[in-house]
């Protein structure tokens, strides 16, 4: 577990549309997963903000939304039993 990981991850694992979309902004899954797991949700909506600081505490799905270095959006989401966190981009989401 990171130093700064608020709650539990599961399994990660990325779509290849994501894989292709970090490989072209020269980024990496991690860059991403370090901030979903310390509690910074990116570009998520300030309603699904809230619901992810909540999530941490009553077991709920968790949410992040970044944009990449070439503005493709990736979504991170952890599964609400914690066993599984993917990231993905908005068409395959």
């Amino acid at each position: 577990m990171m130093s700064d990981q608020l709650f539990s991850l599961g399994q990660i694992v990325a779509t290849p549309g994501a894989l292709k979309a970090l490989k072209t902004s020269g980024e990496t899954p991690m860059d991403f997963i370090k901030r979903h797991a310390s509690g910074d949700w990116g570009v998520a909506h300030e309603d699904d903000k809230e619901l992810n600081d909540d999530a941490i505490w009553d077991g709920t799905r968790i949410l992040s939304v970044y944009v990449t270095k070439n503005d493709v959006t990736l979504y991170c989401i952890t599964e609400a039993d914690r066993s599984a966190t993917t990231l993905l981009i908005d068409n395959e989401y």
